[in-house]
């Protein structure tokens, strides 16, 4: 009885395991999208902007 009761604990165990390792990748994949997501606005908007403060004046005949 010993025997089943250690591998009934390492069974839950293993999927306590499991479900951690599961959150940490979810996470992990929200986290690279909310980069992703900061990364698109700056080149769409600060990028731009910032680009065009850059540039070297035009100068006049």
């Amino acid at each position: 009885m010993t025997e089943n009761a250690m591998t009934e604990k390492e069974e839950r165990l293993a999927r306590e395991r499991e479900e951690i390792a599961a959150r940490i990748a979810s996470f992990k994949a929200t986290q690279q999208k909310f980069e992703r997501e900061r990364h698109e606005y700056y080149d769409a908007t600060l990028g731009t902007a910032w680009h065009g403060y850059q540039r070297e004046p035009i100068e006049a005949d």
